[in-house]
């Protein structure tokens, strides 16, 4: 096997050919180095490496250092495939959302881990200066080269894209909303690529069209608001607090749309407040909460938490049942109705009577039922709280917040 002969000045110097052999045992393992430190030094690349996007940046890194290698033992080897691969990597990165700068620096970080390897293997296997020299000309060119054809491919995918700024800032939607929570520099990178300044906090808003015109609908948002408009699940992030000025604006944008308001919440936080707000819209369309254009989760969150293991609400609900086995349907009602005002009244006999539109007497004898029935559960706090549960859960298939929300809240 001859090597590679690079022509660098009047002397040349031959790779020698059993340098592919020496290097060809750590490929397997130098693709893992170059992966890890890539992740460790670019907090873009820090997420879960599964499925495509984990397969695409292995690929690359794998395709290049074995073509290198193979290239010392056969310098005609075809580069096509190995360029297509590099091309398709720099069109998903542009479609990932990610930067110029944070490609090259992955070509960087790749070529410095590769060449920190064939050091050690150099010095190990006796390879003059002279030959290190060369190798390192070579291989230094040839990350260029690789370099230089994902750019191409970066710049095909952004030409051909007429929405790249949006696919950005959809990006940045989902890093944000990522769970774990995508590192925060990330973050910081691909915002400032957009020209979204990060905010302290966010208030991610979750949206139901009300007709199939709202769903197909843009409106017009502030800069600001990231948005998400497609898909089963329309959202949007709105910086720092909603205030009534922000409210009024997004209610005139989606005139068509009921709004579930997450909680204000910082960015490490802002996916919990979203899956609240998606949770809110569940529980005003099962006819938990009450039917309105705007709720906010921050004012039911008793009943976002009741109702967060409708299973286990089940449960609370079948052990209050056993407890009026035997009763007809109409003392079962009296005995839940009794139940409910002696709670919230806190056993008091005249606020009942006012509750329940009776005569105190008709309370006392109403109570003597309602001891005969829970016995001791009702002296117990343990047992008061799970019949509570259990009363504001609802013992029936539509089941009906019973907790106080306000009609309008007022932000400035």
């Amino acid at each position: 096997m001859a090597g590679r002969v690079f022509d660098d000045s009047a002397t040349s110097v031959a790779l020698p050919g059993r340098l592919a052999e020496i290097l060809r045992p750590e490929l397997e393992s130098l693709t893992e180095e170059i992966i890890s430190e890539v992740r460790a030094l670019i907090p873009e690349y820090r997420r879960p490496i599964d499925g495509p996007y984990g397969r695409s940046i292995r690929a690359g890194v794998e395709h290049a250092i074995t073509l290198f290698v193979e290239q010392i033992a056969e310098p005609a080897v075809s580069k096509e495939h190995a360029h297509e691969v590099h091309r398709r990597l720099g069109q998903n990165e542009m479609r990932e959302g990610r930067s110029l700068d944070t490609l090259q620096a992955a070509y960087r970080v790749g070529a410095r881990v590769a060449w920190r390897r064939i050091m050690r293997v150099g010095r190990r296997s006796g390879l003059s200066s002279a030959v290190m020299s060369q190798l390192a000309d070579s291989m230094l060119a040839f990350m260029d080269e690789l370099a230089s054809v994902a750019l191409d491919g970066y710049l095909e995918a952004k030409a051909g894209s007429a929405s790249a700024l949006q696919t950005w800032r959809h990006r940045l939607l989902q890093l944000i909303l990522e769970w774990p929570p995508a590192p925060a520099e990330a973050i910081a990178e691909l915002a400032q690529l957009v020209g979204w300044p990060v905010p302290r906090t966010v208030s991610p808003v979750a949206l139901q069209p009300l007709s199939s015109v709202a769903a197909r609908r843009r409106p017009e948002l502030d800069d600001d608001v990231l948005t998400q408009l497609g898909g089963p699940d329309p959202h949007l992030l709105v910086p720092g607090e909603l205030t009534s000025a922000r409210l009024a604006a997004l209610q005139d944008a989606l005139p068509e749309c009921r709004l579930a308001i997450g909680p204000g919440a910082p960015l490490t936080a802002a996916a919990d407040s979203l899956r609240w707000a998606r949770r809110t819209l569940v529980l005003v369309d099962e006819g938990v909460l009450p039917n309105r254009r705007v709720t906010w989760s921050a004012d039911c969150l008793p009943a976002l938490l009741l109702h967060s293991d409708e299973t286990l609400l089940g449960q609370l609900r079948e052990r209050l049942a056993a407890r009026l086995e035997g009763l007809t349907t109409k003392q079962r009602d009296r005995m839940i109705e009794t139940l409910r005002a002696w709670l919230d009244a806190q056993g008091s006999v005249v606020d009942m009577a006012e509750r329940l539109a009776v005569h105190p007497q008709t309370v006392r004898y109403r109570m003597r039922q309602l001891e005969a029935t829970f016995g001791g559960a009702l002296r117990d706090p343990d047992a008061r709280f799970e019949l509570e549960l259990a009363l504001r859960a609802g013992t029936a298939t539509a089941v009906r917040y019973t907790g106080t929300l306000p009609a309008q809240r007022s932000r400035t």
